[in-house]
Parts: C-alpha cells; structure tokens; sequence
C-alpha cells in the first residue's frame, strides 16, 4: 500500500504560444479545466501503475470537489481518508506555452484545512503502508505529523520549494527536489549542472538520499556518497504540468514493490517522459502497460 498526503485541486489550463512576461497580456486557446493537486497528481500516477493508493486530502463544500472524487475514483484511489472542508476547493491557475513550459499559481482553500488530526485519523494507514509520499502544498505541521506517523519509507516531495527544519528533513528517506528547490533546500543558487546538483545534494543533512529531478535532462540520484546520473529519453513533449508529479508517484510504485532506488528512479524517469505527452497534471499518467 502506498499513502498519499497531500493537496488536491482543480486546474485551470491556458494553452498560449509564449508564456507572458509581467505585466503582459496573451491571447490563449480553449482552456482546460482538469482535476490536479500535487497529492492528487501523486496518488493517481502511483494507482494508474498498478499499486494500491490511498488518499488522505481535504476537498471544499463546492461543485469543484466533484472534479476531484471522479478523478481519483476513476484511477482507483481509495478515498477512505478524503474529508470536506468548510472552505472552497483548491485551485490552479496554468499557463501553458507551445513546447509544454508553464507558470501555475495555485490556491490551496480547502488544502490549507488538512490538518494534523486529519494524520492522527489515518494513523492505521501510515503505519502499515509500505510508502508514504507527502509534499509541501498542505500546512507544514501536517507535513511533520505524516513524516512521524510513517512506518514505511517516507518520501517528501519539497514543492514549493521552502526552507525545512533539520528535524523534519531527519525523518525522511527519500527527499525528492527539483533544481530550483534544491538551491532553496541548500541556500545556495538553482545549479545548472549535474555536478553542481550532486554538490548541493550532499550538502543537506538529514535525509537517507536525495533524487534530484532535472526535467528533459532525467533525474539524479545521490545517496552513501556517491550519484548516479539516469538520463531522460527523447519525448514529443506537449505539456510540462504534472511531470513531477508522475515522477513521484511512479518511484513511490517502484519502492513499494521493492525496487532498488538507482532502478525506481529509472522507472520514474520514464513514466515522466510519458507523463508530458498528454495534455493536462493528470491526463498524460499512463497505465503500466503504456511504459515500456
């Protein structure tokens, strides 16, 4: 079993030709709206693969929550632990450009009201889970509960990228940055190189290794001192948003089916490629059989 604690919203995709700069107003296409949330977008990649996903999230007291149910009811999320909050939904708000950049800006709503008893109510599930994967778009003390209450292997996506105490980064086995939340992690600028990446990895203390996620360029894994540099294969990539998303949820498939890291990442690189050739967080995750 693998929980997920985490946020769910639902996007709002502009596709536009070129990302606006400040101040800059763009003309888009048809707009998208989708099921998203970085938890959510976890949750279904890890379930589309084939393992057993369990939710614990907060959806609003608005229609919006309907878009989320469906989604990860559809992937076959068990959603046990997916409470209502007196707030609304959650919400993204992405620009997505031709080639699949983006900029998002989300409200968290009901995704703020995660709380840490919502953790002590999932205290069973966390406990006997073979993985449980959390990120940084609830409160941060629910972050700190969900890490104390695992009892399998934890892993922290650290998206926002934010500063974290040394005690939290302690109890997680597999922190899992992209360049420019490594530079955030580490106090340091974004690097620009594998090289740089690895130095930065090994400069934080606490967790059991560090996977760097490095976009078209693969993902990088660090651990006991030494780094190991998966490369990406060429994709036809149309959209960006949730790729990170598909990274994670798919190395939490590979580590709870046992799956050496070095391996899982590979596994997870490639599920991400796959993952930016449909459009919309959720709508490119495939199933196993698509990854090959």
């Amino acid at each position: 079993m693998i929980a997920v604690v985490g946020s769910c919203n639902v996007d709002f995709v502009v596709p536009v030709a070129a990302l606006p700069g400040p101040g800059e107003t763009v003309l888009g296409r048809d707009h998208l709206r989708a099921p998203g949330g970085k938890g959510a977008n976890q949750a279904v990649a890890a379930a589309r693969l084939g393992s057993e996903v369990a939710f614990v999230g907060r959806v609003g007291d608005d229609a919006l929550a309907e878009t989320t149910r469906t989604a990860l009811t559809g992937a076959g999320v068990r959603l046990d632990w997916l409470g209502t909050a007196a707030a609304p939904s959650g919400i993204a708000l992405i620009t997505v450009a031709d080639g699949g950049e983006n900029t998002i800006a989300v409200s968290p709503g009901a995704n703020d009201h995660l709380t840490p008893d919502a953790v002590a109510d999932a205290a069973e599930l966390l406990s006997a889970a073979a993985v449980t994967l959390v990120q940084l778009e609830i409160p941060l003390e629910t972050v700190h509960a969900t890490v104390r209450a695992a009892g399998g292997t934890v892993l922290l996506n650290p998206a926002p990228a934010r500063e974290l105490p040394a005690d939290l980064l302690a109890e997680v086995d597999v922190l899992i940055p992209n360049r420019s939340e490594l530079g955030v992690l580490a106090g340091a600028p974004e690097p620009t190189t594998v090289e740089e990446a690895a130095a930065l990895a090994r400069s934080l203390t606490g967790p059991g290794a560090v996977v760097v996620t490095l976009g078209a360029d693969g993902a990088l894994v660090v651990a006991d001192g030494d780094h190991t540099h998966v490369p990406a294969e060429p994709v036809d990539a149309i959209d960006t948003t949730g790729a990170g998303d598909a990274f994670c949820g798919a190395l939490a498939d590979a580590l709870a089916r046992g799956t050496a890291l070095v391996d899982a990442v590979r596994w997870a690189v490639k599920v991400a490629g796959i993952s930016t050739t449909g459009r919309g967080a959720q709508g490119g995750m495939p199933l196993r059989a698509d990854v090959s």
